[in-house]
């Protein structure tokens, strides 16, 4: 499975089914965590069978099961924050459904007081993912049409249009895709986040689908 591949099968899952993690894919993952906080200066953190998270009414209110093994996405408290956390978070997400699992992007509806995570000094938790193997491989949304995500003066060109529909198949919160990408330049694509709650985190996923999709040598942003 490729990563575009990746992104359109990847759906939110709530049920989980009683099925550990393999090592092999836990130490692949947790590869990949370390190289994303390396480069995103993260504390991403893998945890896995640990139910506690899930298992009281904020869980049962969203509507999850079964949930076991979760990241929890930690770093600095800087401004960027949720973008990074968007951008090097859905990097991960993407890896896991190529390994097949299932996942959820989770801000509320889990218990912070007994997640185990660890938080360095000046480091916050921004929310976590719920990884594992679903009852069910989740279902797509309606989202938007492309014209009210974009602006791009005709004709567009091919690699913007592949960024695009990558970018609308990048999950944000309550599916509302309160982003906008424009074509500033020749190649320079501006990316920006409407007002609302995790929209700053919606545009690090949006970005990290975004240049998948268009391929980074093709553009630069603004």
């Amino acid at each position: 499975m490729n990563i575009l591949e990746a992104m359109q099968r990847r759906h939110s899952v709530r049920r989980y089914a009683d099925r550990p993690i393999p090592t092999a894919v836990r130490e692949t993952l947790q590869r990949e965590i370390d190289a994303c906080n390396r480069e995103g200066n993260l504390h991403l953190q893998l945890v896995c069978d640990e139910p506690a998270a899930f298992s009281g009414a904020m869980a049962h209110y969203g509507k999850f099961s079964g949930v076991q093994n979760y990241i929890a996405v930690v770093g600095k408290k800087t401004p960027d924050l949720q973008e990074r956390a968007g951008y090097y978070g859905e990097r991960v997400v993407l890896l896991a459904q190529a390994l097949g699992l299932n996942s959820c992007w989770v801000a509320l509806t889990f218990s912070k007081r007994k997640a185990r995570f660890t938080l360095d000094e000046g480091e916050k938790l921004v929310l976590v993912i719920a990884l594992g193997y679903g009852v069910t491989q989740g279902a797509p949304h309606t989202g938007k049409p492309m014209l009210q995500l974009v602006r791009c003066p005709a004709p567009m060109p091919g690699w913007f249009r592949a960024g695009a529909e990558a970018a609308m198949l990048a999950p944000t919160a309550m599916n509302q895709q309160k982003f906008l990408l424009e074509l500033t330049g020749e190649n320079t694509v501006h990316a920006a986040a409407q007002r609302g709650m995790y929209t700053r985190l919606d545009l690090g996923i949006v970005k990290y689908h975004f240049e998948q999709g268009a391929g980074k040598d093709n553009f630069t942003w603004e």
